[in-house]
C-alpha cells in the first residue's frame, strides 16, 4: 500500500517552532528544573526530547537530563509486529526517582505506545509525576491517555497517516499526512 501526501502540516521552521514553544510550555508548568528529566520513545520521540533538552538549556542555563526508551519488549502486539523485532537500547542514566519525567513522542494515536511506556517507565523507578508531550496529536484514542503538551492536534481519519520526518533520522524535516 503506497500512500501518497494529502496535507504537509509543518516543515523545518513550523517543528522548530513547535518545540521551542513545547519546551517553554514545559517551564511555565515545571518552575523547578533541577527535578525535570526528559525520556524520548525511539526513535523520533528520542531525537525530538534532545531538541526539547537543548531548548531548555538555551532558556533556563541549565541542563536536564535526557534519556530514551526503547518500549519494544513492552509492546501487546510483538507477536504481530515481526518475529524477529529490532531491539534498540533503552538510556536512562539518571535517578527517575522523584523526578518530574515529560515522556515525549513523536505522533499520539491510540496509546498503545504511551502505555507501554509508562509501563517501562515505572520499571525503572518511581517519579514524582509522568507529563506526556508529543508534536502531533491525531486522535482515535483506545486507552485514556491524554497529552499535557501538544505541538498540534490534527484530525485525521483512521485509514489516513501521520509521518514525522527528522534529519537525525530520514534527512529531511517535516510532518505531512498521508491518505
Amino acid at each position: 500500500m503506497n500512500l501518497e501526501i494529502k496535507a504537509k502540516v509543518l516543515d523545518e521552521k513550523g517543528i522548530k517552532r513547535t518545540l521551542q514553544r513545547i519546551s517553554h510550555e514545559i517551564l511555565e508548568k515545571n518552575q523547578d528544573v533541577g527535578t525535570l528529566a526528559i525520556v524520548g520513545i525511539r526513535t523520533r520521540g528520542a531525537y525530538l526530547a534532545e531538541r526539547i533538552a537543548e531548548n531548555i538549556q538555551q532558556i533556563e542555563g541549565k541542563e536536564v537530563p535526557v534519556g530514551a526508551l526503547d518500549i519494544t519488549l513492552y509492546r501487546d502486539d510483538l507477536t504481530e509486529v515481526s518475529e524477529q523485532p529490532v531491539i534498540r537500547s533503552t538510556e536512562i542514566e539518571f535517578d527517575l526517582n522523584g523526578k518530574q519525567i515529560i515522556l515525549v513522542d513523536d505522533v499520539l494515536y491510540t496509546g498503545r505506545t504511551v502505555r507501554c511506556a509508562l509501563d517501562e517507565l515505572i520499571d525503572f523507578g518511581r517519579p514524582a509525576n509522568i507529563r506526556l508531550a508529543v508534536l502531533i496529536d491525531r486522535g482515535h484514542r483506545e486507552f485514556p491517555i491524554r497529552p499535557d503538551y501538544v505541538g498540534k492536534n490534527i484530525p485525521t481519519a483512521k485509514q489516513e497517516s501521520v509521518e514525522v520526518r527528522l534529519k537525525e533520522t530520514d534527512d529531511a524535516e517535516e510532518v505531512n499526512v498521508l491518505a
